[in-house]
């Protein structure tokens, strides 16, 4: 299972906030490169960045960031917030971001959503924000009344490469992943799940992984990243590539003291 950090750009600054809440935003730093290299050196193999400004204004805000960001690491990039056209989704695609995640236009005007599948396959992600089961669009800052799983069937239908799934409420929180509604998720769609939101602990990552057989391919974490409560080493080596549980029953085991 993925396990991918998260960066949330406010400001330029990497940030936290609390159920989306942009007035309980913690700063954890005002460098994201560093914060980007640092996830990598720890051996992270793809980041998750979202543009929060972009994300509550319709439009790319903190772009120089994302770039720099992409031309520090060499890893898999994913971007988020504010893109709600074709000419953002190519801005990011020709800086080096590998894949984009679509939130509001899902909604709003999945016929685009359907031509930038067709145009960019595989490099369209589409992040489902959930409060109370409803998706929520621009930045969080409102409700619409379509269904969370009813959207993510719809996106697989268009061609969606795969599916960040974020409980708005256990975001920021360390409470713990919805694990109902993941379930629920996969039980729905056949495209790669991506878990997002309340990730507290490793103990949170090892039920995840329970899920990654139905579809649950990947993890977000943030705030337990930067708060210590997660070591990004120690949650690879439970959950990620080469994981314990993946070591052959044959494998003589003092090959690895």
């Amino acid at each position: 299972m993925d396990v991918i950090p998260a960066i949330d750009l406010l400001e330029g600054r990497c940030v936290r906030l609390y159920q989306g809440d942009y007035e309980q935003s913690q700063v954890f730093s005002d460098n994201p490169v560093e914060v980007a290299k640092q996830w990598v050196e720890q051996g992270a193999t793809r980041l998750h960045i979202v543009d929060l400004d972009g994300a509550k204004t319709g439009t790319l805000v903190n772009l120089p960031a994302i770039e720099a960001i992409a031309q520090a690491v060499s890893v898999s990039i994913q971007v988020g917030g504010g893109v709600r056209d074709r000419d953002r989704v190519e801005q990011l695609l020709n800086i080096g971001v590998q894949r984009i995640i679509l939130g509001t236009i899902a909604v709003e005007q999945p016929q685009l959503v359907q031509q930038l599948c067709q145009e960019f396959p595989q490099q369209i992600v589409i992040g489902i924000d959930a409060r109370n089961g409803m998706v929520a669009t621009r930045g969080w800052q409102e409700t619409s009344e379509v269904l969370a799983t009813q959207l993510a069937v719809q996106m697989q239908e268009l061609g969606a490469a795969a599916i960040i799934y974020t409980d708005i409420h256990r975001d920021g929180t360390l409470s713990g992943p919805n694990m109902e509604a993941l379930r629920s998720l996969a039980a729905t769609i056949s495209v790669p799940i991506i878990a997002s939101g309340g990730v507290s602990s490793v103990t949170d990552l090892l039920s995840l992984l329970a899920l990654e057989s139905q579809g649950v391919t990947g993890v977000i974490v943030g705030r337990a990243l930067y708060t210590g409560d997660v070591s990004l080493r120690e949650a690879l080596r439970a959950v990620g590539q080469g994981r314990i549980q993946d070591i052959p029953p044959n494998i003589d085991f003092s090959a690895f003291a």
